[in-house]
This record gives C-alpha cells, structure tokens and sequence, in this order.
C-alpha cells in the first residue's frame, strides 16, 4: 500500500538554469510553513513586511515549484525562488533577529489572486500568464527572459493536428481556469467570425495539473492539449508519447511572472531588480536535467496492451465488489493498478500482498474477516471491503462528499485512519476546509504523511480519470472489456 515512485520536477529553460544555480542551497524545512492562516490579513506593503519580519509566499502544492521531499524539506523551483529573493531582501543585514524570512502560505490555484487580494500573502509565487483578467486585479511582476507561446500538444498517434482550423470540432482537454482556456475561448470567437465549427474546449477536473493531462496525453485516452511551450518542450524528453507542435500556438509572446498587489509599488521594485538577475543557460539547464530527470519513474501507463489484459481478465471481480460496497469499480481498478500494476504475485517487503497489497493480518482482523487472499478474488474483496471500512468508520460524515469520502479512504489506505484524521485537524489549523481532499486536506498532509500519500491519492485519481475516458470512448467497442 506504499507508492513506488520518485518525484518530478519539470521546469522551463531558462528556469532550469536559474534552478540549477540555487539548487545546492539547504532546503527549507517544513516548519517554515505559516502555522496560523486564518488570522493574519495583512495587504502593506515593503516597509512593513520588512517591519514584520516576513514575507509570505502563495504557493499551489505540486510537482514543478512547491513539495515536500522524501525526507520533508520544501523543494520546488519557487522554494528555491523564494529563498533566493529572501537573500535579495536581506543584503546588508548582518543580524539575524532582524532578517526578513518566507512562509509559504498553501492554496490552489484558483484562489491565488483571491487570496493575495484579501492579504493572505504578499507574493504569488507561481508562474501566471499576465491576462487582461489578472492584470486588470493584480501586478505580474515579470522577468526579460519570461515570455513563451501557448502551443498545442497531442498524442503521437494523432496525425490530422496541422494548423488552428484543425482543431475545430475536436476535443481539447485543458488546465481548468487557466489562460489556455481564455486564449482557446478567443480563437472559438474568430472561427465564429468565419463560420468555422468551434473547438470543444474541455477544462480538467480541477485538481489536475498541466503535467498531469500531459501524461494522460502520453497514455493516449486525451489526445490534444494545451500548454506554456517551455513546458511542454521540457515533458516531451521525458514522456515518449507526446508531440509539441510548436508551430500550432493558441497564443504568442505571453508574458509570465509572479503576482503581487497593485497597491504595493515598493515590493513590485524589488521583485522587478532581482529578477534582473535570471538569466538563462542551456548548459545549466542540461546539468538539471541530468541531475533530476534520469532517475525519475513517471507514472505508468494503465491502457498499455500488457495492462489491458490484466484489465480485462479482472474487470468482473471489481464489478462485483463495487457493486457490493458502493464503489465505482472503476476508481478499484485504478487502485488496484497503483498497488500493484494488477499483477496477484506480487508482495511487498512488509509483506503486503496481491493486486490490493493486502497485510494478511488486515485481511484476517474482524472488520475484513478474509484470510485467505492468495487468489485475485479474495484480494480484491478483501481490499475493497477494508476500504469500505475505512469510509464507514472514518469519513461518513454527511458533509463529506462521495469523491472525498473516497479520497480521504485511500489516503487512510495508504498512510492508516489515525494519521489522515491527525492531518484533517490541521488542515482546520491551517484555514482550508478539512472535508474536501484536493486543494485542502492534501496541501496539510504533505507536513505529516508526507509527499508518498498525497502521490498516492493522486495517481489513483489520474488513472480512474483515464479508465473513465476510455470506457467514455469505447461504450459501443468491446475491446474495453
């Protein structure tokens, strides 16, 4: 019940290099965190953050630019970013009771600007397209050498993708929320002006990243997206099924910085000054690139041939079981193929076994009462009803909803009930609502449980998403089951 996989970090050029540079800095530590997020509303500016003492950091948990490692430092290109313009606003300071220091405020990305407005943070420290929308509310602050296009992204096997009028009447899956959304809203808006059929613009369940559709690209079962290019460029070394079609940019020269508020034109000057000092450097980049990519395990691919075999040959058992405990036997199968790849043989150094990494200790307690689980069907009921368990004893609260009531089971899953409850008291703490798992729960269990369950959670959901496209385009073909 442990996740198996290292982390990620994808970043742009010239952010590699910039990275590269500050990377061998000692990270951050956890407690750097604000551990009061309700209580403090503060919107000065410079002068009194300095008088403060501390700058605080809008950061979105995820993979590119805020995380916690293996042994619970915070890393992330904007870590790295922070702490660096934390040296900026200490030079010349030679006391250090009297050093600015950044605390890193968690939220999700549609709350970065509503949250930087009422003065939950100082800086947004995430890279935003400067929109009319976000700059008619906030400052974005942006260096020379941050600017890019929005290219289009697809799948290798998707061969019709030449230019902008080919996408029309085709389904484009996109970051909810984001500029590809907006600039892909335009171009509907010309075609319509020529009497061309509009794109399908599909927005991402909203705790997907780009990186994650990206590698949904990769499998297959979304074939075209949207993303920044320097991204983009960066995933398609890294995953072998996507294509950039730079040539295809639903937006040009888009300028990227961080957010601050309008109304606080000191703090803008500084940022402004040290980000002069970015520069970018392809030797640097390739230096990172080797450092942090070739030992990465990406998530594996649920709809290969190999897997759709095992998929097929168990489907019948994870109907059943759904059906039985209130579960959609899709989301068990995907749980299933994060513990184990669907394979029954395997079994884990702590002795967890079959496709559910089952204990049998846990399979034999009381609330299961399975002891044998030595075949597949055994193993996954015994899985399924401990997950039930789970949801029944800990999370059935009644405003818990279904899709979290199963976040919070698989996380408990993963991490056990006591440590997932232990972190939805934080989340209290933390100002976030402890009843919903993305964007909440999940940003505080990165402090207690760690990165592994919160990876855990996610890919379970990335595949479920992926199984539930598939069968969504095959309803008619028998080759989904």
């Amino acid at each position: 019940m442990h996740l198996k996989s290292t982390l990620v970090i994808p970043t742009p050029a010239f952010i590699l290099a910039f990275w590269l540079f500050f990377s061998f800095n000692a990270y951050p530590q956890p407690q750097d965190i604000v551990d009061s997020f309700v209580s403090e509303h503060a919107t000065g500016d410079l002068p009194e953050i300095k008088q403060r003492k501390k700058i605080r950091a809008l950061v979105t948990y995820g993979r590119s630019g805020f995380f916690f490692s293996k042994q619970g430092a915070l890393i992330g290109f904007q870590v790295d970013l922070m702490t660096e313009f934390e040296k900026h606003l200490n030079r010349g300071v030679k006391k250090e009771a009297q050093r600015v220091r950044v605390q890193y405020i968690p939220t999700t990305f549609d709350r970065l600007i509503p949250d930087l407005i009422a003065g939950r943070g100082d800086i947004i420290a995430a890279m935003l397209t400067a929109t009319p929308q976000r700059t008619a509310l906030i400052d974005i602050v942006k260096g020379k050498n941050i600017i890019g296009n929005e290219v289009v992204v697809i799948h290798n096997s998707e061969t019709a993708i030449n230019s902008l009028l080919d996408l029309s009447e085709r389904e484009v899956y996109v970051l909810r929320g984001s500029s590809y959304v907006d600039h892909l809203k335009a171009v509907n808006q010309q075609f319509l002006e020529q009497g061309i059929a509009p794109i399908k613009i599909i927005e991402a369940e909203s705790y997907l990243s780009s990186e994650d559709i990206m590698e949904l690209v990769n499998t297959g079962v979304v074939t075209i997206t949207v993303v920044d290019d320097y991204k983009a460029k960066l995933w398609a070394k890294i995953l072998p099924n996507i294509k950039v079609i730079e040539s295809i940019a639903v937006a040009q020269g888009t300028k990227i910085g961080w957010g601050v508020r309008s109304d606080n034109p000191e703090l803008k000057a500084s940022l402004e000054s040290f980000l002069k000092s970015v520069k970018q450097g392809t030797y640097l980049g390739n230096m990172l690139f080797s450092r942090y990519f070739k030992r990465t395990k990406w998530i594996k691919h649920p709809l290969s041939d190999d897997y759709r075999v095992k998929f097929r040959s168990l489907i019948k058992i994870f109907e059943k079981y759904g059906e039985k405990y209130g579960y959609d036997h899709l989301a068990l199968v995907a749980q299933g193929f994060q513990e184990s790849g669907l394979n029954q043989n395997m079994k884990s150094h702590r002795g967890a076994i079959g496709i559910m990494q089952v204990l049998p200790s846990t399979a034999a307690d009381k609330n299961v009462g399975i002891p044998d689980i030595s075949t597949a069907d055994n193993n996954i009921h015994a899985g399924v009803k401990y997950l039930a368990f789970l949801r029944d004893r800990y999370f059935n609260a009644s405003e818990i909803t279904a899709i979290n009531r199963m976040a919070f089971s698989l996380a408990a899953y993963n991490a056990g009930p006591a440590r997932i409850n232990k972190v939805r008291k934080l989340t209290v703490d933390m100002g976030l609502d402890p009843n919903v798992w993305h964007g909440n729960v999940e940003l505080a269990a990165g402090r207690i449980v760690g990165r592994e369950t919160i990876q855990y959670v996610n890919n379970i959901f990335k595949y479920y998403i992926a199984y539930s496209l598939l069968k969504k385009q095959n309803e008619q073909s028998a080759t989904f089951r």
